[in-house]
């Protein structure tokens, strides 16, 4: 039956050739868009001296770079956010550590309006025996209103020493590695297991993970026992399983981007005391910072840092491969 009361046309072949015209050219939808691919700064190991509530000029430098300059989608920092593994230190003056580092660094990002996502470093809250004091803080300062990152929260039910969350497509896993024994942990396993599994995880077009102490080692004066992973190859291999493209340390205080096996491994410079010289590498150590770009691939420039001073780091310099003490990394270059 005709709507407007007029006989309703035969619908012949013809007619139909006319639709079928339509539907693939006229009324085609243009392809969407490819989004835009996540810049991220990598920030690393801003302590100064045991107890220190001050900060040295490379971290100030580095935090106006990243909200006046960089304007990242996301900062991330492996660890060392302050100075303690101390028992000597009093709870005030871990509480004023954490009161600095937020006055100087977190409050800045908050302000720019730039998420940053964090892991607990051995100086943050060591899971060493004897710094559970450490730890209990690092959860009090993580929990006061405000203070918390705003983040996608896939799992926060063990924030802040492991956690994981997503930002556009991309899939983010902190754990728990402010020791080496990560292999040994085997709840966090299971919760590593769990979080690589989830629809969040698989329906991510990247997965990235983040821990402070490193699978393998770079740096001198880090190459020994307790200042890389005790069983990397296991996590290693736990990690590329979960469909992991990189996994971000910090401690070693030395830029160094890696791989084993099908992982991408980056070694974070230091913004604040103490840079270390490379395994095998006679030039001088810097303070360093990264920028990645994760898009269909990942992209990253780093940047040495002195006072307000910054300069491209071509990692083709760097030294072709690594044989630490728990086993070789070989350099990756990721322009």
């Amino acid at each position: 039956m005709a709507v407007s009361g007029r006989p309703t046309p035969p619908f012949t072949a013809e007619r139909l050739a006319a639709v079928l015209l339509l539907v693939t050219y006229g009324c085609s939808m243009p392809p969407a868009p490819t989004p835009e691919p996540l810049r991220v700064a990598v920030l690393s190991d801003f302590n100064s001296a045991y107890g220190s509530t001050s900060y040295d000029p490379e971290v100030h430098a580095a935090v106006r770079l990243v909200t006046d300059e960089w304007r990242p989608d996301l900062v991330l920092i492996p660890g060392d956010m302050i100075a303690g593994q101390r028992p000597s230190l009093s709870d005030a003056n871990v509480r004023a550590m954490w009161a600095a580092f937020d006055s100087t660094v977190a409050a800045p990002l908050r302000r720019a309006g730039i998420p940053f996502a964090f892991t607990i470093g051995n100086h943050d809250g060591s899971g060493h025996p004897g710094h559970e004091r450490d730890r209990r803080l690092a959860r009090e300062h993580w929990s006061a209103p405000g203070v918390m990152p705003d983040l996608a929260f896939v799992d926060d039910a063990a924030f802040p020493f492991r956690y994981a969350f997503l930002l556009r497509d991309v899939f983010f896993l902190v754990i728990d590695a402010s020791t080496g024994a990560v292999a040994a942990d085997s709840a966090q396993l299971a919760w590593i297991r769990r979080m690589l599994a989830s629809e969040a995880a698989r329906s991510a077009k990247v997965r990235i993970a983040m821990g402070h102490v490193p699978l393998h080692a770079v740096a001198v004066g880090r190459n020994g026992p307790g200042e890389v992973q005790a069983e990397p190859d296991s996590l290693r291999r736990l990690l590329e399983r979960g469909g992991v493209a990189m996994y971000i340390a910090g401690h070693h205080h030395a830029y160094y981007p890696g791989t084993r096996g099908s992982l991408l491994l980056l070694s974070a410079g230091a913004v604040g005391q103490g840079p270390r010289p490379l395994v095998g590498s006679d030039a001088e150590p810097f303070k360093a910072l990264t920028l990645l770009t994760i898009g269909d691939a990942i992209r990253e420039r780093t940047f040495g840092i002195a006072g307000d001073s910054t300069w491209v780091i071509d990692a083709a310099t760097l030294p072709a491969e690594i044989e630490g003490i728990n086993g070789r990394i070989e350099r990756v270059l990721l322009r």
